[in-house]
């Protein structure tokens, strides 16, 4: 459902994500580790079409990003971990926006985009200005919009900043459900905790390079630390 083959992006001389080669399969939860500037947040935003990659390619549900961007942004749920919206729209009017975009079905809207309101605990606040929003209920309503048009591969970005005990509950789950559901989710996050309860595999990249991927228990095993939790093993693996 995802694939990168041999996918980098260099900066003057600076290889912010070297030669990184995976592949992530349909209703799979992929979690992607790192230091701070390993190379996460450029690999997502190559993933996602903000970036282009300086070589290499990224295939999302069979689909080149290079030949064909729109079409393979189609088949994905972004959701950045600084979300930036239009506060001067209410809910309601920025998931209407969002619908357009990726062409939703003008008759069945309301009730979707109602069901997520409610899903995200935004139903009373549908009709507000974006601007009075916390940066919670911003994270929920960026997560809100990109399910509107049913994705099939879900990227994000930090889900759980800026979000309360109960919403994480619900994202953890929600995530959950969605993989079950054949969705395919790609997430970043700096949150071991979280990677080692709703992860199936996890991959760890440092220096911009992949220098692990598997279970929990692949990469405690590899970091020689079977008897310790994800902690220690990305911490042996780093440093």
């Amino acid at each position: 459902m995802i694939e990168l083959k041999d996918l980098t992006k260099i900066y003057v001389d600076f290889p912010a994500v070297d030669n990184l080669n995976l592949a992530v399969q349909k209703g799979e939860v992929f979690g992607f580790i790192g230091p701070n500037g390993a190379g996460k947040t450029t690999t997502i935003k190559m993933m996602g079409g903000i970036l282009d990659p300086t070589r290499g390619s990224i295939m999302i549900a069979g689909i080149n990003m290079k030949d064909n961007p729109e079409k393979a942004k189609s088949k994905i749920g972004f959701i950045p971990d600084r979300p930036y919206l239009y506060e001067k729209l209410t809910g309601m009017e920025f998931l209407k926006f969002t619908a357009d975009l990726y062409k939703v079905n003008k008759d069945g809207f309301l009730k979707k985009a109602k069901e997520k309101l409610d899903m995200f605990s935004l139903s009373d606040w549908s009709n507000e200005l974006i601007e009075s929003y916390s940066h919670g209920m911003r994270q929920r309503l960026i997560m809100a919009a990109a399910l509107l048009h049913d994705p099939e591969v879900i990227i994000v970005d930090e889900p759980m900043v800026g979000l309360d005990p109960v919403a994480i509950m619900l994202v953890k789950d929600l995530f959950k459900d969605l993989a079950k559901q054949g969705v395919t989710i790609f997430m970043s996050t700096h949150t071991l905790k979280i990677a080692e309860d709703i992860c199936d595999r996890i991959g760890v990249i440092h220096k911009g390079r992949l220098i692990a991927t598997g279970t929990t228990e692949d990469l405690q095993r590899e970091a020689q630390v079977t008897d310790a939790d994800l902690e220690k093993a990305f911490l042996n693996l780093t440093k």
